[in-house]
């Protein structure tokens, strides 16, 4: 009777243990669920507004280009070459062909803005004003370049020596402060040739003792 007792005892026990894991595990189905029909919700709506705003922003340039390319011609009739206040500047492998003109500090490169052009970087954007900004006509000349060569470093730093000897055009005092400033002299340096036998200029292969 004791071992009657004892194995109706652990069945009862068994039964009420397989029970209480059936309650345990349906509240943790029900709350797991939920967040999945919540995460699908914002995913959806952000790609049309970025391919909007993409294609604006790929329209623009063209129409602006098209624009400074009619108020250059207009303001340049002949050409840079029929100019009288004209300048020449060379940098690396740069060359610059810089035209001023009385304005209010526009500066146009390649039919292009500046600051488009030379890609917002304000060391190249101050290379191009500072013979301007030397002298105070920052806001008084406006700047044509035609420029091709090199990279654009090398074409900011020609356009500023172009813009220097233009300034000379204007007037024979702008020698002095400008040449203060080494902003007349032309910097030569340039990339030094590859040698024969050798990586680049200078570096050499590494030597193997075996």
């Amino acid at each position: 009777m004791a071992m009657a007792t004892s194995i109706s005892a652990i069945t009862s026990s068994l039964s009420s243990l397989s029970f209480s894991s059936q309650i345990s595990q349906k509240p943790g189905l029900s709350t797991s669920l939920p967040p999945k029909s919540i995460s699908l919700k914002f995913s959806a709506p952000k790609f049309p507004t970025l391919i909007v705003a993409s294609s604006a922003a790929v329209a623009e340039p063209g129409v602006e280009k098209q624009d400074l390319e009619k108020l250059v011609k207009s303001r340049l009739p002949g050409g840079f070459a029929a100019q009288t206040i004209i300048g020449t500047g060379r940098r690396k492998s740069a060359i610059a062909r810089v035209v001023l003109q009385e304005g209010t500090g526009k500066i146009i490169i390649n039919y292009r803005d500046a600051q488009e052009y030379l890609q917002g970087n304000p060391l190249w954007l101050q290379y191009v004003k500072t013979p301007l900004v030397t002298l105070g006509y920052e806001s008084s000349y406006d700047v044509f370049v035609k420029a091709h060569g090199g990279g654009l470093s090398g074409q900011a730093q020609a356009i500023c020596l172009g813009v220097a000897r233009a300034l000379l055009k204007v007037s024979n005092s702008h020698r002095s402060p400008l040449k203060q400033e080494g902003l007349l002299t032309r910097d030569s340096r340039v990339v030094e040739r590859k040698k024969p036998g050798l990586r680049k200029a200078r570096k050499r292969p590494q030597f193997s003792k075996r």
